[in-house]
Protein backbone atom coordinates (compact mmCIF):
# COMPACT_ATOMS: atom_id res chain seq x y z
CA UNK A 1 0.00 0.00 0.00
CA UNK A 2 2.83 2.38 0.83
CA UNK A 3 4.41 1.68 -2.55
CA UNK A 4 1.12 2.42 -4.31
CA UNK A 5 0.77 5.71 -2.45
CA UNK A 6 4.31 6.69 -3.41
CA UNK A 7 3.65 5.85 -7.07
CA UNK A 8 0.45 7.93 -7.00
CA UNK A 9 2.42 10.85 -5.58
CA UNK A 10 4.93 10.55 -8.40
CA UNK A 11 2.20 10.38 -11.07
CA UNK A 12 0.00 13.15 -9.71
CA UNK A 13 2.76 15.64 -9.02
CA UNK A 14 5.09 14.44 -11.82
CA UNK A 15 8.14 14.52 -9.59
CA UNK A 16 10.14 12.31 -7.28
CA UNK A 17 8.98 11.80 -3.71
CA UNK A 18 10.72 14.28 -1.37
CA UNK A 19 13.64 12.89 0.58
CA UNK A 20 12.06 13.72 3.94
CA UNK A 21 8.95 11.73 2.96
CA UNK A 22 11.11 8.74 2.07
CA UNK A 23 12.83 8.96 5.46
CA UNK A 24 9.51 9.14 7.31
CA UNK A 25 8.15 6.17 5.37
CA UNK A 26 11.32 4.20 6.07
CA UNK A 27 10.91 4.87 9.79
CA UNK A 28 7.28 3.75 9.65
CA UNK A 29 8.11 0.63 7.63
CA UNK A 30 10.96 -0.23 10.02
CA UNK A 31 8.71 0.03 13.07
CA UNK A 32 5.80 -1.86 11.48
CA UNK A 33 8.04 -4.62 10.11
CA UNK A 34 9.72 -5.06 13.48
CA UNK A 35 6.44 -5.23 15.40
CA UNK A 36 4.84 -7.68 12.97
CA UNK A 37 7.95 -9.86 13.03
CA UNK A 38 7.69 -10.16 16.83
CA UNK A 39 4.25 -11.80 16.37
CA UNK A 40 5.81 -14.36 14.03
CA UNK A 41 8.82 -15.00 16.27
CA UNK A 42 6.61 -15.38 19.34
CA UNK A 43 5.43 -18.70 17.88
CA UNK A 44 8.89 -20.04 18.80
CA UNK A 45 9.21 -17.91 21.95
CA UNK A 46 12.20 -16.00 20.55
CA UNK A 47 13.31 -12.60 21.94
CA UNK A 48 11.92 -9.42 20.37
CA UNK A 49 15.48 -8.23 19.67
CA UNK A 50 16.04 -11.16 17.31
CA UNK A 51 12.72 -10.39 15.60
CA UNK A 52 13.67 -6.73 15.09
CA UNK A 53 17.07 -7.64 13.66
CA UNK A 54 15.53 -10.23 11.34
CA UNK A 55 12.97 -7.69 10.16
CA UNK A 56 15.84 -5.32 9.36
CA UNK A 57 17.56 -8.01 7.30
CA UNK A 58 14.28 -8.66 5.46
CA UNK A 59 13.66 -5.05 4.45
CA UNK A 60 17.35 -4.20 4.06
CA UNK A 61 19.45 -3.84 0.89
CA UNK A 62 20.24 -7.56 0.96
CA UNK A 63 16.59 -8.66 0.61
CA UNK A 64 13.43 -6.68 -0.22
CA UNK A 65 15.44 -3.50 -0.63
CA UNK A 66 17.03 -4.99 -3.75
CA UNK A 67 13.67 -4.74 -5.52
CA UNK A 68 14.06 -0.96 -5.52
CA UNK A 69 10.41 -0.34 -4.68
CA UNK A 70 10.13 2.91 -2.67
CA UNK A 71 8.62 2.37 0.75
CA UNK A 72 9.01 -1.41 0.73
CA UNK A 73 12.50 -1.41 2.22
CA UNK A 74 15.94 0.17 2.14
CA UNK A 75 17.29 0.02 -1.45
CA UNK A 76 20.81 1.09 -0.46
CA UNK A 77 22.97 1.30 2.64
CA UNK A 78 22.91 5.08 2.20
CA UNK A 79 19.17 4.96 2.96
CA UNK A 80 19.94 3.04 6.13
CA UNK A 81 22.68 5.51 7.07
CA UNK A 82 20.16 8.34 6.71
CA UNK A 83 18.50 7.07 9.90
CA UNK A 84 21.75 7.05 11.88
CA UNK A 85 20.52 10.03 13.92
CA UNK A 86 17.73 7.88 15.37
CA UNK A 87 20.24 5.14 16.13
CA UNK A 88 22.51 7.58 17.99
CA UNK A 89 19.59 8.86 20.09
CA UNK A 90 18.43 5.30 20.82
CA UNK A 91 21.91 4.36 22.05
CA UNK A 92 21.78 7.43 24.28
CA UNK A 93 18.59 6.20 25.94
CA UNK A 94 20.07 2.71 26.33
CA UNK A 95 23.16 4.13 28.04
CA UNK A 96 20.98 6.41 30.19
CA UNK A 97 19.01 3.39 31.42
CA UNK A 98 22.16 1.38 32.15
CA UNK A 99 23.40 4.31 34.24
CA UNK A 100 20.74 3.44 36.82
CA UNK A 101 22.68 0.26 37.60
CA UNK A 102 25.33 2.40 39.29
CA UNK A 103 23.22 3.44 42.27
CA UNK A 104 25.43 3.72 45.35
CA UNK A 105 23.32 1.25 47.31
CA UNK A 106 23.72 -1.32 44.53
CA UNK A 107 27.43 -0.68 44.09
CA UNK A 108 28.01 -1.34 47.79
CA UNK A 109 26.82 -4.91 47.20
CA UNK A 110 28.13 -5.74 43.72
CA UNK A 111 30.50 -2.92 42.79
CA UNK A 112 33.74 -4.79 43.54
CA UNK A 113 32.58 -7.93 41.74
CA UNK A 114 31.38 -6.00 38.68
CA UNK A 115 34.63 -4.02 38.49
CA UNK A 116 36.89 -7.09 38.70
CA UNK A 117 34.80 -9.24 36.34
CA UNK A 118 34.39 -6.39 33.85
CA UNK A 119 38.13 -5.91 33.49
CA UNK A 120 39.16 -9.58 33.59
CA UNK A 121 36.66 -10.85 31.02
CA UNK A 122 37.50 -8.02 28.60
CA UNK A 123 41.27 -8.53 28.84
CA UNK A 124 40.94 -12.32 28.61
CA UNK A 125 38.95 -11.98 25.40
CA UNK A 126 41.59 -9.64 23.98
CA UNK A 127 44.47 -12.00 24.84
CA UNK A 128 42.81 -15.11 23.39
CA UNK A 129 41.72 -13.34 20.19
CA UNK A 130 45.22 -11.87 19.81
CA UNK A 131 46.74 -15.33 20.14
CA UNK A 132 44.25 -16.89 17.71
CA UNK A 133 44.64 -14.14 15.11
CA UNK A 134 48.43 -14.16 15.46
CA UNK A 135 48.34 -17.92 14.93
CA UNK A 136 46.46 -17.38 11.66
CA UNK A 137 49.04 -14.78 10.64
CA UNK A 138 52.02 -17.06 11.23
CA UNK A 139 50.21 -19.97 9.58
CA UNK A 140 49.44 -17.93 6.47
CA UNK A 141 50.91 -14.37 6.47
CA UNK A 142 49.02 -13.41 3.30
CA UNK A 143 45.72 -14.23 5.00
CA UNK A 144 45.93 -11.75 7.89
CA UNK A 145 48.59 -9.21 8.83
CA UNK A 146 49.84 -8.78 12.39
CA UNK A 147 48.49 -5.17 12.71
CA UNK A 148 45.03 -6.40 11.70
CA UNK A 149 45.30 -9.29 14.17
CA UNK A 150 46.17 -6.91 17.04
CA UNK A 151 43.29 -4.60 16.10
CA UNK A 152 40.81 -7.49 16.07
CA UNK A 153 41.98 -8.49 19.54
CA UNK A 154 41.21 -5.01 20.85
CA UNK A 155 37.75 -4.94 19.27
CA UNK A 156 36.99 -8.26 21.01
CA UNK A 157 36.57 -6.39 24.32
CA UNK A 158 33.35 -4.67 23.23
CA UNK A 159 29.97 -6.06 24.29
CA UNK A 160 26.62 -4.81 22.95
CA UNK A 161 24.67 -3.13 25.78
CA UNK A 162 21.55 -2.60 23.65
CA UNK A 163 20.63 -6.23 22.99
CA UNK A 164 21.37 -7.24 26.58
CA UNK A 165 19.23 -4.45 28.03
CA UNK A 166 16.31 -5.25 25.70
CA UNK A 167 16.32 -8.93 26.71
CA UNK A 168 16.40 -7.99 30.40
CA UNK A 169 13.52 -5.56 29.91
CA UNK A 170 11.35 -7.84 27.79
CA UNK A 171 11.51 -10.76 30.22
CA UNK A 172 11.75 -8.60 33.36
CA UNK A 173 14.80 -10.54 34.52
CA UNK A 174 15.70 -10.15 38.18
CA UNK A 175 18.44 -11.64 40.32
CA UNK A 176 22.14 -11.62 41.11
CA UNK A 177 23.17 -12.38 37.52
CA UNK A 178 21.10 -9.50 36.13
CA UNK A 179 22.38 -7.12 38.80
CA UNK A 180 25.97 -7.89 37.79
CA UNK A 181 25.42 -8.11 34.04
CA UNK A 182 24.42 -4.53 33.24
CA UNK A 183 27.25 -2.79 35.16
CA UNK A 184 29.77 -5.17 33.55
CA UNK A 185 28.42 -4.37 30.08
CA UNK A 186 28.70 -0.67 30.90
CA UNK A 187 32.30 -1.05 32.06
CA UNK A 188 33.14 -2.73 28.76
CA UNK A 189 32.97 0.62 26.99
CA UNK A 190 35.61 2.21 29.22
CA UNK A 191 37.88 -0.84 29.18
CA UNK A 192 37.40 -1.21 25.43
CA UNK A 193 38.39 2.41 24.77
CA UNK A 194 41.71 1.97 26.59
CA UNK A 195 42.54 -1.45 25.13
CA UNK A 196 41.61 -0.37 21.61
CA UNK A 197 43.61 2.86 21.82
CA UNK A 198 46.74 1.01 22.94
CA UNK A 199 46.41 -1.88 20.48
CA UNK A 200 45.43 0.34 17.58
CA UNK A 201 48.34 2.68 18.32
CA UNK A 202 50.72 -0.29 18.16
CA UNK A 203 49.10 -1.52 14.93
CA UNK A 204 49.51 1.90 13.29
CA UNK A 205 53.11 2.10 14.44
CA UNK A 206 53.83 -1.26 12.81
CA UNK A 207 52.46 0.03 9.49
CA UNK A 208 53.69 3.65 9.57
CA UNK A 209 56.91 3.04 11.47
CA UNK A 210 56.42 5.64 14.23
CA UNK A 211 54.87 5.41 17.70
CA UNK A 212 52.96 8.30 19.29
CA UNK A 213 53.24 7.33 22.96
CA UNK A 214 51.30 10.40 24.10
CA UNK A 215 48.24 9.55 22.01
CA UNK A 216 48.42 5.88 23.01
CA UNK A 217 48.71 6.54 26.74
CA UNK A 218 46.79 9.77 27.27
CA UNK A 219 44.18 9.75 24.48
CA UNK A 220 41.73 7.18 25.89
CA UNK A 221 42.14 8.42 29.47
CA UNK A 222 41.36 11.98 28.41
CA UNK A 223 38.29 10.76 26.50
CA UNK A 224 36.99 8.82 29.51
CA UNK A 225 37.61 11.73 31.91
CA UNK A 226 36.04 14.26 29.52
CA UNK A 227 33.00 12.02 29.03
CA UNK A 228 32.62 11.55 32.78
CA UNK A 229 32.86 15.30 33.40
CA UNK A 230 30.31 16.18 30.71
CA UNK A 231 27.89 13.51 31.93
CA UNK A 232 28.28 14.66 35.54
CA UNK A 233 27.57 18.30 34.69
CA UNK A 234 24.55 17.26 32.64
CA UNK A 235 23.26 15.05 35.49
CA UNK A 236 23.61 17.81 38.08
CA UNK A 237 21.87 20.31 35.79
CA UNK A 238 19.01 17.88 35.06
CA UNK A 239 18.55 17.22 38.79
CA UNK A 240 18.30 20.96 39.48
CA UNK A 241 15.95 21.77 36.60
CA UNK A 242 13.67 18.85 37.44
CA UNK A 243 12.75 20.59 40.73
CA UNK A 244 11.27 23.53 38.79
CA UNK A 245 8.48 21.40 37.30
CA UNK A 246 5.54 19.72 39.03
CA UNK A 247 3.84 18.01 36.09
CA UNK A 248 4.98 14.45 35.37
CA UNK A 249 4.60 15.15 31.67
CA UNK A 250 6.88 18.19 31.78
CA UNK A 251 9.51 16.44 33.89
CA UNK A 252 9.50 13.47 31.54
CA UNK A 253 9.92 15.83 28.58
CA UNK A 254 12.83 17.49 30.39
CA UNK A 255 14.52 14.13 30.96
CA UNK A 256 14.12 13.16 27.31
CA UNK A 257 15.49 16.54 26.20
CA UNK A 258 18.61 16.07 28.33
CA UNK A 259 19.34 12.62 26.91
CA UNK A 260 19.10 14.01 23.38
CA UNK A 261 21.19 17.05 24.40
CA UNK A 262 24.00 14.91 25.79
CA UNK A 263 24.02 12.75 22.65
CA UNK A 264 24.44 15.91 20.59
CA UNK A 265 27.17 17.37 22.79
CA UNK A 266 29.04 14.06 22.71
CA UNK A 267 29.75 14.53 19.02
CA UNK A 268 31.93 17.59 19.70
CA UNK A 269 35.69 17.42 19.30
CA UNK A 270 38.31 20.11 19.86
CA UNK A 271 42.13 20.17 19.89
CA UNK A 272 44.11 20.58 23.10
CA UNK A 273 47.78 20.74 22.21
CA UNK A 274 48.90 17.44 20.69
CA UNK A 275 45.65 15.72 21.75
CA UNK A 276 42.11 15.88 20.40
CA UNK A 277 39.53 15.92 23.16
CA UNK A 278 36.40 14.00 22.26
CA UNK A 279 33.62 12.18 24.07
CA UNK A 280 32.08 8.72 24.14
CA UNK A 281 28.27 9.08 23.77
CA UNK A 282 27.75 5.86 25.72
CA UNK A 283 29.90 6.99 28.65
CA UNK A 284 28.39 10.49 28.72
CA UNK A 285 24.80 9.21 28.79
CA UNK A 286 25.69 6.51 31.33
CA UNK A 287 27.16 9.15 33.61
CA UNK A 288 24.07 11.34 33.09
CA UNK A 289 21.88 8.46 34.26
CA UNK A 290 24.23 7.57 37.14
CA UNK A 291 24.39 11.09 38.55
CA UNK A 292 20.66 11.70 38.10
CA UNK A 293 19.58 8.44 39.77
CA UNK A 294 21.88 9.10 42.75
CA UNK A 295 20.84 12.75 43.27
CA UNK A 296 17.14 12.98 42.41
CA UNK A 297 14.64 11.37 44.81
CA UNK A 298 12.18 10.97 41.91
CA UNK A 299 14.72 9.62 39.41
CA UNK A 300 13.37 6.07 39.31
CA UNK A 301 9.88 7.19 38.31
CA UNK A 302 11.13 9.66 35.68
CA UNK A 303 13.60 7.22 34.15
CA UNK A 304 10.86 4.60 33.97
CA UNK A 305 8.65 7.05 32.06
CA UNK A 306 11.53 7.87 29.70
CA UNK A 307 12.08 4.14 29.10
CA UNK A 308 8.44 3.66 28.08
CA UNK A 309 8.63 6.67 25.76
CA UNK A 310 11.76 5.33 24.08
CA UNK A 311 10.47 1.80 23.36
CA UNK A 312 9.35 2.52 19.75
CA UNK A 313 12.66 4.30 19.15
CA UNK A 314 14.59 1.24 20.32
CA UNK A 315 12.53 -0.98 18.04
CA UNK A 316 13.47 1.19 15.04
CA UNK A 317 17.10 1.14 16.22
CA UNK A 318 17.28 -2.66 16.12
CA UNK A 319 15.50 -2.90 12.77
CA UNK A 320 17.95 -0.37 11.31
CA UNK A 321 20.82 -2.33 12.88
CA UNK A 322 19.55 -5.45 11.11
CA UNK A 323 19.31 -3.58 7.81
CA UNK A 324 22.97 -2.51 8.19
CA UNK A 325 24.18 -6.12 8.26
CA UNK A 326 25.79 -7.21 5.01
CA UNK A 327 25.27 -10.80 3.85
CA UNK A 328 27.97 -10.26 1.22
CA UNK A 329 30.60 -11.11 3.82
CA UNK A 330 29.68 -14.79 3.37
CA UNK A 331 31.00 -14.75 -0.20
CA UNK A 332 34.68 -14.94 0.79
CA UNK A 333 35.54 -18.36 2.35
CA UNK A 334 38.81 -17.09 3.84
CA UNK A 335 37.03 -14.17 5.49
CA UNK A 336 34.46 -16.59 6.90
CA UNK A 337 37.30 -18.71 8.28
CA UNK A 338 38.86 -15.73 10.06
CA UNK A 339 35.43 -14.68 11.29
CA UNK A 340 34.68 -18.11 12.76
CA UNK A 341 38.05 -18.20 14.56
CA UNK A 342 37.43 -14.67 15.87
CA UNK A 343 33.96 -15.60 17.16
CA UNK A 344 35.09 -18.82 18.86
CA UNK A 345 38.18 -17.32 20.48
CA UNK A 346 36.27 -14.24 21.68
CA UNK A 347 33.45 -16.34 23.16
CA UNK A 348 36.01 -18.56 24.89
CA UNK A 349 37.74 -15.48 26.28
CA UNK A 350 34.52 -13.88 27.51
CA UNK A 351 33.28 -17.09 29.11
CA UNK A 352 36.54 -18.18 30.72
CA UNK A 353 37.35 -14.66 31.93
CA UNK A 354 33.90 -14.25 33.48
CA UNK A 355 33.99 -17.78 34.95
CA UNK A 356 37.38 -17.38 36.64
CA UNK A 357 36.80 -13.84 37.96
CA UNK A 358 33.23 -14.55 39.13
CA UNK A 359 34.44 -17.58 41.07
CA UNK A 360 37.35 -15.63 42.54
CA UNK A 361 35.06 -12.82 43.76
CA UNK A 362 32.64 -15.18 45.49
CA UNK A 363 29.68 -15.08 43.11
CA UNK A 364 26.95 -17.71 43.30
CA UNK A 365 27.30 -20.89 41.21
CA UNK A 366 24.61 -19.74 38.73
CA UNK A 367 26.48 -16.49 38.08
CA UNK A 368 29.78 -18.32 37.66
CA UNK A 369 28.19 -20.74 35.19
CA UNK A 370 26.04 -18.44 33.05
CA UNK A 371 27.48 -14.90 33.20
CA UNK A 372 29.96 -15.44 30.38
CA UNK A 373 27.23 -16.49 27.95
CA UNK A 374 25.37 -13.20 28.45
CA UNK A 375 28.49 -11.26 27.35
CA UNK A 376 28.62 -12.72 23.83
CA UNK A 377 26.49 -10.11 21.93
CA UNK A 378 28.51 -7.50 20.03
CA UNK A 379 27.41 -4.64 17.77
CA UNK A 380 27.52 -0.84 17.86
CA UNK A 381 30.69 -0.19 19.87
CA UNK A 382 32.65 -2.72 17.80
CA UNK A 383 31.43 -1.17 14.54
CA UNK A 384 32.45 2.25 15.85
CA UNK A 385 35.96 0.95 16.42
CA UNK A 386 35.97 -0.35 12.83
CA UNK A 387 35.51 3.21 11.57
CA UNK A 388 38.74 4.23 13.26
CA UNK A 389 40.44 1.08 11.95
CA UNK A 390 40.05 2.48 8.40
CA UNK A 391 43.28 4.40 9.12
CA UNK A 392 45.11 1.10 8.55
CA UNK A 393 44.28 1.30 4.85
CA UNK A 394 43.41 -2.02 3.14
CA UNK A 395 43.94 -3.83 6.46
CA UNK A 396 41.23 -1.66 7.96
CA UNK A 397 38.77 -2.81 5.30
CA UNK A 398 39.55 -6.43 6.12
CA UNK A 399 39.02 -5.78 9.84
CA UNK A 400 35.66 -4.17 9.08
CA UNK A 401 34.44 -7.12 7.02
CA UNK A 402 35.49 -9.62 9.69
CA UNK A 403 33.67 -7.65 12.38
CA UNK A 404 30.59 -7.33 10.13
CA UNK A 405 30.53 -11.11 9.79
CA UNK A 406 30.93 -11.56 13.56
CA UNK A 407 28.27 -8.96 14.38
CA UNK A 408 25.82 -10.68 12.02
CA UNK A 409 26.24 -13.94 13.94
CA UNK A 410 26.36 -12.33 17.39
CA UNK A 411 23.30 -10.15 16.86
CA UNK A 412 21.07 -12.98 15.65
CA UNK A 413 22.24 -15.64 18.13
CA UNK A 414 23.37 -13.47 21.07
CA UNK A 415 19.96 -12.32 22.40
CA UNK A 416 18.64 -15.88 22.34
CA UNK A 417 21.70 -17.16 24.23
CA UNK A 418 21.34 -14.34 26.75
CA UNK A 419 17.71 -15.25 27.35
CA UNK A 420 18.54 -18.94 27.75
CA UNK A 421 21.33 -18.13 30.22
CA UNK A 422 19.03 -15.92 32.32
CA UNK A 423 16.34 -18.61 32.26
CA UNK A 424 18.83 -21.31 33.29
CA UNK A 425 19.96 -19.06 36.16
CA UNK A 426 16.34 -18.83 37.31
CA UNK A 427 16.06 -15.07 36.72
CA UNK A 428 13.34 -15.21 34.05
CA UNK A 429 9.99 -16.61 35.11
CA UNK A 430 6.86 -17.47 33.18
CA UNK A 431 4.81 -14.47 32.12
CA UNK A 432 2.10 -13.91 34.78
CA UNK A 433 -1.41 -14.92 33.84
CA UNK A 434 -2.73 -11.43 34.58
CA UNK A 435 -0.34 -10.04 31.93
CA UNK A 436 -1.35 -12.64 29.32
CA UNK A 437 -5.03 -11.91 29.88
CA UNK A 438 -4.73 -8.15 30.29
CA UNK A 439 -6.16 -7.27 26.86
CA UNK A 440 -9.08 -9.71 27.24
CA UNK A 441 -10.01 -8.21 30.63
CA UNK A 442 -9.93 -4.68 29.24
CA UNK A 443 -12.11 -5.69 26.30
CA UNK A 444 -14.62 -7.31 28.66
CA UNK A 445 -15.24 -4.05 30.54
CA UNK A 446 -14.76 -1.63 27.62
CA UNK A 447 -17.78 0.24 26.31
CA UNK A 448 -18.68 -0.64 22.69
CA UNK A 449 -18.05 2.15 20.20
CA UNK A 450 -21.13 3.98 18.93
CA UNK A 451 -20.28 3.16 15.33
CA UNK A 452 -20.06 -0.56 16.10
CA UNK A 453 -23.47 -0.42 17.84
CA UNK A 454 -24.95 1.28 14.81
CA UNK A 455 -23.36 -1.25 12.44
CA UNK A 456 -24.74 -4.14 14.50
CA UNK A 457 -28.24 -2.67 14.43
CA UNK A 458 -27.96 -2.06 10.70
CA UNK A 459 -26.95 -5.67 10.06
CA UNK A 460 -29.73 -6.95 12.31
CA UNK A 461 -32.34 -4.73 10.65
CA UNK A 462 -31.15 -5.74 7.19
CA UNK A 463 -31.60 -9.38 8.07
Amino acid sequence: MVSVMLRLCQILFRKEVPEYMTSLLNIAIALLAGLLMTRFFNLWNLPDVTAFLSAGLLIGPCALGRLGIPGLGFPTYENVEALSLLSDVAMGFIAFSIGTEFRLESLQKTGRQAFVIGIVQALTATVLVDLAMAGLHFWKPDLLSLPAAITLGAIATATAPAATLMVVRQYKAKGELTDLLLPIVALDDAVGLIVFAVSFGIAKAMILGNIDLLSIAAGPLVKILASGLLGTLAGITLTWLETLFHSNTNRTSLTIAFVILTVGLSSLEFPAGPLTIGFSPLLVCMMLGTVFCNLSPLAEDLMGRADRWSQPLLAVFFVVSGAELELAVFQDPLLVLIGVVFILSRCLGKYSGAFISAKATGCSPSVVKYLGVTLFPQAGVALGMCIQAKQLGPEGGLVRNIILFAVLIYELAGPLMTRQALMAAGEIGEKPREVRERRARKLAVAQPKAFLKWAAKFRHGKK
